[in-house]
C-alpha cells in the first residue's frame, strides 16, 4: 500500500489528476498494488479563500506519504511567483528534492519539428540540479536610497572589470546570485552516472558555462570530472549550455544522460520537451531518493483551456509511471509506459498533437490498454 499525497492544483491540473489516477488505478489493480490517496486544496482557491499556501502543519503531513502527485499550479488571479514559490519551490526545498528527473522519448507516431528525426533518435534523460544554482533566491532590487548595496555593487564592478559605475537619481539595481556547493554538485551528478549504469547507457554529458560563469561552473566542471573517474566504462564529456541546444537540434541522438545546474536544465528541459512533440507529453520528478518525491507533469495551469476537455493528460499519466519506479514498482511503470505509447501508436490522442480525444478519454484508452498489456 502506497500513501500518496495528491496536490491536483490549478487550471488543468485537476482534470489530468483524476486521469493519472485512474490509469495508476487500473496498474494497481493489474499487479496487486494498493494506494491510498490523501488529497490537498493547494493552489489559487485554497490562497485565495485563506491567504495561506502551504502551512507548516501541511508540510508535516505530507512527510508521512511515500510520494506526491502532483497536477499544477498558477492562476492569473494570483501575481505571479505567489503560488509557484509557495507551494513547487517550497517543497522541492523543504523536501530536499535535489534531482529533477525528466525523460526526453519521442513516441512512435508524434511528429517532432525536427527534420528526419524519428523515436530512435530521440530518447534521452536530464537530470537537473533542483535546489541550487539561481533559484535560492539570494538577491535584491536596490534603489538610489540604498546607498550601502549601490556601493557594493560599484566595488564588485570596481574589482572584476576595472571600471566605475554610477548610479544616480531614480536608478535601480537589480541582483541575484547563484549558488553552487560542492556537496550539491555531487550528489546530483553522481545520480546522473547511476542513472547512466542503471538503463545501460554508455554517456554522461556534463552542461556548464564555465567559460563565462567561471566561478561556479568551474566548480561544477571539477566535481563532474572527480565522480566520473569513479565510473569506468561510461564516456563522458563537458559542452557549455549554448552548445547543447544546438545539438538538442541537430543530433539528439548523441545524448544518453544529461545531467545540469538548476537554471540550464530548467530551459533545456522546455526544448526537449519540444522536440519530443510538445510539452503535453513530458513529466518529470522531483526526487529525493532518501525522502519523499514529487512528480508532475512539465506543463503549467494551462488555465485558458481548464474546464474544456483538451488538455492532454500523458504527462501526468507518465509522470505516474516515474512515481512507481521510485516507488520500487519498476513492472508497474512499464506497462503504464508501454500503454502510453501503443494508445498514442494507435492515435488516441488530444487536439495538441493532432487529435480528437478529450482528456478523459484519452486516459481512459491508455487505462484499457494497460489492463490487455497486463493479460499478456
Amino acid at each position: 500500500m502506497h500513501r500518496i499525497a495528491v496536490i491536483p492544483g490549478d487550471g488543468v491540473g485537476p482534470e489530468v489528476v483524476a486521469e493519472g489516477i485512474k490509469v495508476l488505478e487500473a496498474a494497481g489493480e493489474a499487479l496487486n498494488i494498493g494506494f491510498e490517496w490523501r488529497r490537498y486544496p493547494f493552489g489559487a482557491e485554497h490562497y485565495l479563500s485563506t491567504g495561506e499556501t502551504l502551512s507548516e502543519e501541511s508540510l508535516k503531513e505530507l512527510s508521512a506519504c511515500d510520494a506526491i502527485y502532483l497536477g499544477a499550479v498558477g492562476d492569473p488571479r494570483v501575481k505571479p511567483g505567489v503560488l509557484e514559490q509557495g507551494i513547487l519551490l517550497k517543497l522541492r526545498f523543504h523536501f530536499d528534492q535535489y534531482i529533477n528527473l525528466r525523460p526526453v522519448r519521442l513516441y512512435p507516431g508524434i511528429e517532432t519539428p525536427l527534420k528526419g528525426k524519428k523515436p530512435e533518435h530521440v530518447n534521452f534523460y536530464v537530470v537537473r540540479e533542483n535546489t541550487e544554482d539561481f533559484y535560492v533566491g539570494a538577491g535584491a532590487r536596490v534603489r538610489e536610497s540604498g546607498r550601502v548595496e549601490l556601493e557594493v555593487v560599484r566595488r564588485l564592478y570596481r574589482l572584476r572589470f576595472g571600471v566605475e559605475v554610477e548610479k544616480e537619481g531614480s536608478e535601480e539595481v537589480a541582483f541575484q546570485l547563484g549558488v553552487v556547493s560542492r556537496e550539491g554538485a555531487e550528489r546530483v551528478i553522481r545520480y546522473a552516472f547511476e542513472l547512466a549504469e542503471r538503463e545501460g547507457m554508455s554517456r554522461v554529458t556534463g552542461v556548464d558555462k564555465a567559460n563565462v560563469l567561471t566561478h561556479a561552473y568551474s566548480l561544477w566542471r571539477e566535481v563532474f570530472d572527480s565522480v566520473a573517474g569513479e565510473y569506468e566504462g561510461i564516456e563522458t564529456e563537458h559542452t557549455y549550455v549554448d552548445a547543447v541546444t544546438m545539438y538538442f537540434l541537430t543530433k539528439p541522438e548523441h545524448f544518453q544522460v544529461v545531467v545540469t545546474p538548476n537554471m540550464f536544465g530548467d530551459i533545456l528541459t522546455d526544448l526537449g520537451a519540444q522536440i519530443q512533440g510538445g510539452i503535453g507529453l513530458a513529466p518529470s520528478g522531483n526526487i529525493n531518493p532518501e525522502g519523499v518525491s514529487m512528480f508532475e507533469p512539465v506543463h503549467g495551469s494551462a488555465p485558458d483551456i481548464a474546464g474544456k476537455g483538451l488538455a492532454n493528460p500523458v504527462a501526468q499519466i507518465l509522470a505516474g509511471a516515474l512515481m512507481l519506479r521510485e516507488l520500487g514498482e519498476p513492472r508497474a511503470a512499464e506497462l503504464v509506459e508501454r500503454a502510453v505509447a501503443e494508445t498514442l501508436r494507435e492515435g488516441v490522442r488530444t487536439p495538441d498533437i493532432g487529435g480528437r480525444a478529450s482528456t478523459s478519454q484519452v486516459g481512459d484508452a491508455v487505462a484499457e490498454k494497460l489492463r490487455e498489456l497486463a493479460e499478456y
